[in-house]
């Protein structure tokens, strides 16, 4: 697989709680991408443990010819961990308490995809001309629309369209993880990325600019977007080609 990644601090925030990784596995590879939350030093400290803690375990524990359920129990057991690490460092130091954090993984093996995640980080399916959004974003707005409070309109515009349901760390010891399957085939591509770039570009314009032959700029090319658009928060995209 090729992958296009990066990150900015955007243009508004003094610092970036965005982090991310990539590797490869044999036959295929892996991203993560989190966005943290909880104070200046809070969201830098819980993206990177979380990062830290969800690579190594990918590292460690993957090998090729995984079947998808194995591929889900390392990764919901690496992000409970992950979870764990966050909630027991800002327990000793007071100046982190509540900091916490978003997560979406995608792990590809032998054409197929496992996607992992907690929060609003998102995680796309381009194929042709066609993007779909995989995740379902953990947040306020989201749990109004499926009451059909708002509709899907609605919500892109709420007030209250940052507020989270769903993330490692915060004030809570345990975490629940949510997981989609996707075959991939040649030329399909897995966008994974912060809310600072989906807040500021639409998904029809993601998808016009992840075409091209240039893939290695696809990655800067959604960031510069974001920032045309204000870049009101941290930026993160990485895109996966199979």
């Amino acid at each position: 697989m090729k992958i296009s990644a990066g990150t900015d601090v955007g243009m508004v925030r003094d610092s970036n709680q965005d982090s991310y990784a990539i590797g490869e596995l044999p036959g295929g590879a892996w991203a993560v991408v989190c966005d943290g939350m909880g104070g200046h030093a809070g969201g830098n400290v819980a993206s990177k443990i979380a990062v830290e803690k969800i690579s190594g375990c990918i590292k460690n524990n993957f090998r090729k010819g995984m079947s998808s359920s194995s591929v889900k129990n390392v990764l919901e057991s690496a992000i409970i961990a992950a979870n764990g690490d966050i909630f027991d460092r800002a327990q000793k130091d007071a100046e982190l308490y509540g900091m916490g954090t978003t997560a979406v993984v995608a792990v590809c093996l032998d054409g197929n995809a496992v996607i992992a995640h907690v929060g609003d980080s998102r995680c796309y399916y381009v194929t042709g001309d066609v993007i779909t959004q995989v995740t379902k974003d953990h947040s306020l707005v989201q749990e109004m629309v499926d009451a059909g409070l708002i509709t899907a309109e609605e919500a892109e515009h709420h007030p209250h369209k940052n507020i989270i349901t769903r993330a490692l760390g915060g004030t809570y010891d345990d975490v629940e993880v949510d997981f989609e399957d996707i075959i991939l085939s040649s030329g399909d591509m897995l966008l994974l990325c912060s809310d600072g770039l989906t807040n500021h570009v639409p998904d029809s314009v993601l998808q016009e600019n992840l075409q091209g032959e240039d893939f290695h700029n696809f990655a800067d090319r959604l960031i510069r977007l974001a920032n045309a658009e204000g870049g009101r928060d941290n930026i993160t995209a990485v895109i996966m080609k199979s």
